[in-house]
């Protein structure tokens, strides 16, 4: 077993981490930019943790749960949710209309998903699968992010591939999403 939790831990750690995004995020001043910085850093990360878990956990809720395939769609239904408000807002300045709307409704988007995975699929999964299972899933999921670009630093990173990502303009959650699946090699 490599270091570092099994898939459930792995992923519960990137739910706190996007909960702590989400509080800095709506403690920034109201149009400011750091409020659209925190806005970019919380769209990769919810694309690098929906693909992390769109290629590893899901094909294993599929295999391992009784009614598995409603569950993973519904899962992956939340994410296109998810993914279209973050692409609502990624064409939008914070000073924009309607962006702190959109963010308010981006939070509670994702915090109820948050909860359903945590309170159902999570302690389904530890029921269903053994440990090993769990720990082999845990250090895929982190080698997927691990292909995820870099959590950007307070200053946008001026090398590859942080500045592609980046860059402004739209696509952000599309740059990366092919990103972290490696298809826009």
């Amino acid at each position: 077993m490599g270091h570092g939790g099994d898939v459930i831990d792995e992923l519960t750690t990137d739910h706190r981490e996007v909960d702590a995004l989400f509080e800095e995020l709506q403690a920034a001043a109201p149009g400011s930019s750091e409020r659209k910085r925190l806005l970019d850093k919380v769209t990769i990360e919810l694309v690098r943790h929906s693909v992390a878990e769109e290629e590893h956990l899901y094909p294993a809720v599929r295999r391992h749960l009784a009614g598995g395939d409603a569950v993973a769609d519904k899962e992956i239904a939340d994410h296109s949710r998810v993914e279209k408000l973050l692409k609502e807002l990624e064409g939008r300045g914070a000073d924009a209309v309607h962006f702190d709307e959109l963010v308010t409704k981006l939070k509670a988007e994702v915090t109820s998903h948050v909860q359903d995975e945590e309170q159902n699929l999570f302690v389904q999964l530890r029921q269903a699968c053994d440990k090993n299972e769990l720990s082999e899933l845990g250090e895929r999921v982190r080698r997927a992010k691990k292909t995820a670009p870099t959590r950007p630093h307070p200053s946008a990173p001026d090398t590859p591939p942080g500045n592609k990502l980046l860059a402004p303009g739209a696509g952000l959650v599309d740059r990366a999403r092919d990103f972290v699946t490696g298809r826009g090699k």
